[in-house]
């Protein structure tokens, strides 16, 4: 770890150093950060497109900046306000731009704007989601004259596009929240007359430099760097160009320079220069190790540099194949987060520094989280970049709602698509397209596809959507609450584990004594209805790491190794809390398993022990669920959630004994008693031997504050954008939280600062206020630094505890109109978790047996439907008497498990016998699930296994999942299967277990 700073420090030091190269000579900068110097005025002002016109009492803001982002949290998302309000800046071009070309790109808008320069209108962007930019360089004035800029935005949430008069499909308030004007960052690029295209196709017409890897070696760290560049001449006369590409690693080193072909290029002329080489000594990017290059694209006419081009990338294969996804040739199971592209903060929205993205973005891996599925609409350039950093995998939607559409709106999503895919490819942790929130047809399957084999068709990014079960097109899969099983497309669950919960309730038995069920039955849906009974989703943090884990359960129950029919994993819904559509009486979704200023739940903890490792888990952890601050007498189950195969659970060093196992990770302790002092959970392997450990002390009386800071690497930035975090915690006399604590905190904050806050229970979720109280012992706030380097003071005082201070140091940067301090300069990599591991993926835990053929005499036609791997297909017995179907297997073999989807499998239980040569092998009542149930029976060898119905299935509420519009899904359930005695078999599957000793065939890579 040493060395990798050491490392890090020598990489800033070079890249300051080109800093001060790139300042020193002005005509080597191309591109500026344009995010200072703005005013903002929310309300018409259609005069403001004037140079002349009076802006000296608008309010100065620095971009990011949404004009309502002051109500993140506060208002739900229905009533975040809407509406017309301008941006403005003044700034000069420097003085060697004269005869260059000059545009502007803007990371994107809410919903709707309008540029205009010096008067003229520019150009319109509406989509509300995607980058645009505008060549301004036949209005813009030369140096020393000053220009003016003008950005009329609106972000009605019933905006249609001018020229078609149709809305856009994901300008919704159920899921987008609506922060309005310029969100997100602005540049500036000023280039020569042969330069290379910016990747903003829709306003533009161009595409930029895509950047990939080719003929991968992993084993021997080899592969092909290719780049392929859109030059255009806008000389008057044809020139010959090349280009030259240099690749530099993380720590500053080139470690190729190579030249592509020289080509003619005619005035007016748009043409596409390729350059590439072998590179050996790779370092492949991988999921926990963000490992980036810096590759440089420079074109050069007759042998001189005249444009260059900086990306940021990373290589690594992808693959997706046999229902699993491969990443540099190493299976992994998806596990991670749908979390709502807007990614909120308090009282700030989404517009929040680089840095702060990252920290955000770091903790789902260090949850052990490896995929982000971004939800609805494409994320903002920041945080795709931010994935990179900290090697975290994405799902990158374009538009989309609920529903596949036609017409304008479909052609809408498929420019939307296009655009995100020029505008993203280069981003090595971007590894699937999602084409829709919900099933598209075929046809417009086939339209994204194409969509991606002609701009990304080297990127090894598979294109699919949600459900897409028997489609031939799409890439991959996956429905939003369910276990997808396939042998041939990777099917990984969209959402999945969708109870709320917040952060403040930790159990009943600690105040303020949250039961599951309480609130979220009364209040109006987002869309002004009443809500359906959603007491099932209202749980306190206990119940919701629990039911986390249960719920992960049935996901690694289908894990690669356990046949050839796998799930590839799922998502759980969502990371963060977020001002998006809710069932509880918070006016937010609390379905994360950190709360908005992602302090951690009990459920981030839950995902680090069950998510540590590609497939199967692979270091033995545990986490005891709670606290061990009890009030006296109070009795109540302990859950331990491990790794291990055993857990033993100890009260102050007493032994209360080993805990009983179910869901794999869940041990349950019933009726322990509290006693002050040390909870202990010991993790055993099957041999008896110790693999894991941990422990929770009872802390004293609230006595103090602590306060203590999260920060920008290498400083806070006195722009007047930056934030800072600030942490309060209550302690005992002995520096320890105090995890019951309640206490009101006041803040004061002096200096080169100002107070934003943050977050808790009460009026208007305390946003905004200067006093709030801590939750569970902790809370936080936010101060944003000033223009002036300084000091910020934080005070925090309490009624009957002692106070504490701290100080913030902000540092000078770059604030000129025309900054060369980009927003997301000198942020490190994270690497902690290493390159993808040389051992193999995992190892086979039973064998599959092919099914040849099924006998039935109801259906018949349709008994393949029950083994054909398509989970959109299903026999069923179609009489009224006993319902029986026979199947013959491909070999004969000792049969131990079987494994079904039936319909209706989260409601219904069936009542069945099975035989295997006509030997009863199990009888009993299929468990409820997401999905999939696996039954062992007794070891039997056969080639003929039958499956009887002894009588109607049972009705069971033990998985509830109505939906927040009071739908229920019937999984699966055609028309009439609730009532007539039926065996709707979706899936069927019979397994042998591994001889370990003879069975070579045991792992894979």
């Amino acid at each position: 770890m040493n060395l990798k700073r050491v490392l890090y420090t020598l990489s800033f030091v070079m890249l300051f150093a080109s800093m001060a190269n790139a300042q020193q000579n002005k005509s080597e900068r191309e591109k500026y950060n344009f995010n200072y110097g703005w005013k903002l005025n929310v309300g018409a002002a259609e005069e403001a497109v004037k140079p002349e016109f009076d802006d000296q009492k608008w309010t100065a803001v620095n971009l990011p900046f949404a004009w309502n982002q002051a109500e993140a949290f506060k208002n739900d998302i229905t009533h975040l306000s809407t509406g017309i309000a301008w941006y403005r800046k003044t700034f000069q071009l420097p003085k060697d731009s004269g005869d260059k070309k000059i545009f502007i790109e803007f990371e994107g808008v809410r919903q709707m704007g309008e540029v205009y320069l010096n008067g003229t209108f520019i150009g319109r962007h509406e989509n509300g989601v995607m980058a645009f930019g505008f060549d301004l360089t036949l209005y813009v004035k030369p140096f020393p004259q000053e220009n003016v800029i003008a950005v009329k935005t609106d972000n009605d949430w019933k905006y249609r596009e001018k020229a078609s008069n149709s809305g856009f499909q994901w300008n919704n308030n159920n899921f987008n929240a609506n922060y309005g004007g310029l969100p997100k960052n602005v540049f500036l690029h000023i280039k020569s007359k042969v330069y290379q295209t910016l990747p903003l196709f829709s306003t533009l017409g161009t595409t930029g430099t895509y950047v990939y890897a080719t003929d991968f070696n992993i084993a021997d760290k080899k592969a092909v760097i290719n780049v392929s560049s859109q030059v255009k001449n806008e000389l008057s006369k044809p020139v010959n160009a090349q280009l030259k590409v240099t690749v530099v690693d993380m720590q500053g080193k080139e470690v190729a320079s190579f030249l592509g072909d020289s080509f003619t290029v005619n005035p007016n002329e748009k043409k596409d220069l390729k350059a590439s080489k072998a590179l050996n000594n790779l370092n492949f990017w991988s999921w926990g190790y963000g490992y980036l290059y810096t590759v440089s694209s420079e074109v050069l006419v007759d042998n001189k540099p005249v444009d260059k081009v900086n990306i940021q990338t990373g290589f690594r294969k992808g693959k997706f194949e046999k229902g699993m996804v491969y990443l540099n040739d190493r299976v992994i199971m998806m596990h991670g987060y749908a979390q709502r592209t807007s990614n909120e903060w308090p009282s700030v929205g989404m517009s929040v520094p680089a840095w702060m993205s990252d920290y955000s973005n770091s903790l789902m891996v260090k949850s052990n989280g490896n995929l982000v599925r971004w939800m609805h609409v494409t994320p903002w350039k920041q945080d795709v970049e931010s994935c990179d950093r900290v090697g975290l995998i994405q799902a990158m939607p374009a538009g989309d709602a609920e529903a596949d559409v036609t017409g304008r709106r479909w052609e809408q999503r498929t420019e939307l698509m296009r655009d995100a895919i020029i505008y993203n490819r280069n981003n090595p942790s971007i590894l699937f397209y999602e084409s829709g929130n919900e099933s598209i047809s075929e046809e417009h399957m086939k339209e994204m596809l194409a969509i991606r084999n002609t701009y990304d068709p080297y990127g090894g990014r598979a294109i699919g959507s949600r459900e897409m079960l028997d489609s031939k097109v799409a890439e991959y899969g996956g429905e939003m609450l369910y276990i997808n099983k396939s042998a041939k497309l990777p099917f990984w669950a969209t959402e999945y584990s969708r109870d709320e919960g917040l952060r403040k309730y930790w159990d009943e038995f600690t105040p303020p004594y949250h039961k599951n069920g309480v609130g979220g039955t009364t209040h109006e849906n987002v869309n002004g209805t009443k809500v359906a009974d959603a007491s099932a989703y209202n749980r306190n943090q206990d119940t919701h790491a629990v039911e986390n884990v249960e719920r992960w359960y049935d996901y690694w129950e289908s894990r690669p190794g356990t046949g050839e029919r796998v799930s590839s994993g799922g998502v759980n819904i969502i990371f963060s809390d977020s001002n998006t559509h809710y069932r509880g009486q918070e006016n937010y979704r609390r379905s994360g398993e950190v709360d908005p200023m992602r302090i951690p739940k009990d459920g981030f903890y839950a995902h680090q022990v069950i998510w540590d490792g590609w497939v199967d888990t692979e270091t033995p952890k545990a986490h005891i669920v709670g606290h061990w601050n009890y009030e006296k007498e109070v009795t109540k189950d302990i859950t331990v959630i491990s790794t291990a195969d055993a857990v033993e659970l100890f009260i102050n060093k007493t032994s209360l004994g080993k805990g009983i196992q179910s869901k794999k990770f869940l041990f349950t302790f019933k009726n322990v008693q509290f006693k002050p002092g040390t909870i202990k959970a010991i993790g055993y392997d099957k041999s008896g031997k110790k693999v894991c450990e941990t422990e929770i002390r009872t802390a004293g009386k609230p006595y103090a504050l602590k306060l203590s800071t999260i920060e920008r690497p290498r400083g806070t930035l006195a722009n007047a954008n930056d934030l800072a975090i600030v942490q309060v915690e209550v302690v005992d006399d002995k520096g320890n939280r105090c995890p019951t604590a309640l206490n009101m905190i006041d803040f004061e904050v002096k200096g080169q600062g100002t107070f934003v806050g943050g977050i808790a229970q009460g009026p208007d979720n305390y946003i905004g206020a200067s006093s709030l109280p801590v939750e569970c012992g902790v809370n936080r706030i936010m101060v944003r630094s000033t223009e002036t380097e300084g000091l910020i003071n934080i005070k925090a005082t309490s009624k009957l505890l002692k106070g504490d201070a701290i100080t913030v140091k902000t540092i000078k940067t770059d604030l000129g109109k025309l900054s060369t301090n980009m927003p997301n300069e000198n942020l490190p990599s994270f690497t902690e978790k290493g390159p993808t591991p040389a051992t193999p993926s995992f190892k086979r835990t039973r064998l599959p047996i092919a099914i040849i053929g099924a006998k039935t005499n109801s259906n018949q036609a349709d008994a393949y439907k029950s083994y054909d791997d398509n989970e959109l297909t299903q026999w069923s017995y179609g009489k009224n008497d006993k319902a029986t179907i026979e199947y013959e297997l491909e070999r004969e073999a000792t049969i131990n498990q079987v494994v079904l989807k039936l319909a209706g499998w989260k409601s219904k239980k069936y009542p069945i016998r099975i035989f295997v040569d006509n030997k009863k092998v199990f009888e009993g009542s299929t468990p409820t699930s997401l999905g999939y149930v696996t039954l062992d029976v007794t070891p039997t060898k056969g080639k003929k296994v039958q499956i009887e119905l002894l009588g109607s299935a049972k009705d069971s509420d033990a998985i509830n999942l109505v939906e927040i519009t009071g739908k229920v899904d019937d999984a699966g359930l055609k028309e009439g299967d609730k009532t007539i005695q039926r065996l709707p078999i979706i899936e069927v599957e019979f397994y042998e277990p591994i001889d370990t000793l003879n069975n070579k065939l045991t792992t894979i890579k």
